[in-house]
C-alpha cells in the first residue's frame, strides 16, 4: 500500500470564519478513486474491486435506503419526536463501502453518525432512534452484531477500539477492528493516544476517518496543516486518502486495510474525503458558517447519483428495479415513522434519579424546580 505525500501549505491568515474557500487538502493529494462523479469506472494501481451486477445493485440499494432512513429521522426530529439527530447525508458511500468490507467476526466502534454502517451490520434502523428520543441508552446488543453502541464523547471510541484490537491479537483471532471518527475528532488527544498504542502493539485496527470538511463550524484547514491521512506516518503506520463519495473505492481500500490488519501487519488510517451535506446535527445551522456554493459543488459528486449513472450506462439496472426500490424506500420510511411514534415518551425526571447514590440537597432543589416548570405547561393547557 502506497502512502502519497504532499508539502504542507502555509495556513491562511484570514480570520473570517464564514469563508467558503477550499481547505488546503482539497486539491493536493490524489484520491483513490474507482468511480468518477460522472459514473465512469477508472483503474487504480494499488486497489481493485471486482463486483457482480447483484453486488453493485446491492451497494446502491444500501445507500438509497440509508439515505431514506436518515431523512425520515431528520423529519421526525423536526416534528418533535426525537430530541436530536445527526444526519449522514452525503456520507453514504463512505459508510456503506467500508461497512460492506467487514466480515461478520470483525468488530465496529462507531461514533453517533454511522447509520449506514449499522445498516450493514444488520442493526434494525428503529433501534438507532431510542437514544435520540431519550428512552434508552442504545437499543441493541453490541455483541449480537459486533457493532458497539453509539459513542457521543468525541474520539473516545478510538481508544476502545484499540484496546479491543489488542485483545483480539492476544487471543490469536484473525478478525479485525474498525473505529470510525470524524475530522473534528482527529484533533482529540484520545485519537493520538490510540494511534500510539495501536502502532506500538501492532493492533489489528483500521482507523476510518470520515473527513466531511467541517467539525461543526470549524473547517478542516483550521485543525491541521497536512492532509489527515499523513498523520499516520508520524506514528509508524500507513495512511491512505480515498474518495469518500465513491462507494467502490471505499470498499476496496477498507477491505485492503482490514486484510492487512488480519495478517498481523498492524493499523491503517483511512481518510475518506467526503462532505457533510446537511447540518452537523439538527441543532446546527450550517448557513451561518459556510456558503451555498460550497455545498452545490459537492452535490455534483453525490455518491448515490454517480453509482446510479454507472448502473444505467452499463445496463445493470432498469427502471423496474429503481421503481421497486423507491417503493421499498417509502415502506422503510413508514415503518420507521410508526415505530418512533409508538415509543414511550421519555421520563423527564429520570435525569435526577442517579446523580448521587444517597441524594443531594442541590439535586433535590433542582428536581423540584424542574417539576414545577413541567407542571406549568399542564396548567396553561387547562
Amino acid at each position: 500500500m502506497t502512502v502519497e505525500s504532499t508539502a504542507a501549505r502555509k495556513p491562511r491568515r484570514s480570520s473570517k470564519r464564514t469563508s467558503a474557500a477550499k481547505t488546503p487538502q482539497s486539491s493536493e493529494p490524489e484520491l483513490v478513486q474507482l468511480l468518477t462523479p460522472e459514473g465512469e469506472r477508472v483503474e487504480h494501481p494499488d486497489y481493485t474491486i471486482d463486483l457482480t451486477a447483484d453486488e453493485l445493485r446491492g451497494l446502491y440499494r444500501d445507500m438509497v435506503l440509508t439515505r431514506r432512513f436518515d431523512a425520515e429521522a431528520t423529519a421526525l426530529q423536526r416534528q418533535g419526536e426525537l430530541g436530536l439527530w445527526a444526519s449522514l447525508l452525503g456520507q453514504e458511500a463512505a459508510q456503506i463501502g467500508s461497512g460492506r468490507a467487514l466480515r461478520d467476526d470483525d468488530y465496529v466502534f462507531p461514533t453517533y453518525r454511522e447509520h449506514g454502517v449499522a445498516w450493514c451490520r444488520g442493526v434494525d434502523p428503529t433501534n438507532l432512534l431510542g437514544m435520540f428520543r431519550g428512552v434508552n441508552h442504545g437499543g441493541w446488543d453490541p455483541n449480537s452484531n459486533n457493532f458497539h453502541l453509539y459513542t457521543i464523547v468525541i474520539g473516545s471510541q478510538t481508544l476502545h477500539a484499540t484496546g479491543y484490537a489488542m485483545g483480539v491479537a492476544k487471543d490469536g483471532a484473525d478478525s479485525a477492528v474498525i473505529a470510525y471518527f470524524g475530522d473534528g475528532a482527529s484533533s482529540q488527544g484520545d485519537v493520538a493516544e490510540s494511534f500510539t498504542f495501536s502502532a506500538v502493539y501492532n493492533a489489528p485496527v483500521v482507523f476510518f476517518c470520515q473527513n466531511n470538511q467541517w467539525a461543526i463550524s470549524e473547517p478542516t484547514e483550521r485543525q491541521t496543516r497536512v492532509p489527515l491521512y499523513q498523520r499516520a506516518q508520524g506514528f509508524g503506520f500507513p495512511g491512505v486518502r480515498v474518495d469518500g463519495n465513491d462507494v467502490l473505492a471505499c470498499l476496496a481500500v477498507t477491505k485492503s486495510a482490514l486484510e492487512r490488519a488480519r495478517r498481523g501487519e498492524g493499523p491503517t488510517l483511512v481518510e475518506a474525503f467526503t462532505y457533510r451535506m446537511g447540518a452537523h446535527t439538527t441543532s446546527d445551522d450550517p448557513t451561518k458558517y459556510r456558503a451555498d456554493e460550497e455545498r452545490a459543488s459537492w452535490e455534483a459528486k453525490d455518491p448515490i447519483l454517480r453509482l446510479r449513472t454507472y448502473l444505467e450506462k452499463q445496463e445493470l439496472a432498469d427502471e423496474a428495479y429503481f421503481s421497486a426500490l423507491d417503493e421499498e424506500s417509502e415502506a422503510l420510511g413508514k415503518r420507521v415513522r410508526e415505530a418512533v411514534r409508538a415509543m414511550p415518551d421519555p421520563d423527564r425526571m429520570a435525569i435526577f434519579d442517579h446523580a448521587y447514590a444517597d441524594g443531594n440537597p442541590l439535586v433535590d432543589e433542582e428536581r423540584a424546580q424542574f417539576a414545577a416548570y413541567q407542571a406549568s405547561f399542564a396548567e396553561e393547557g387547562n
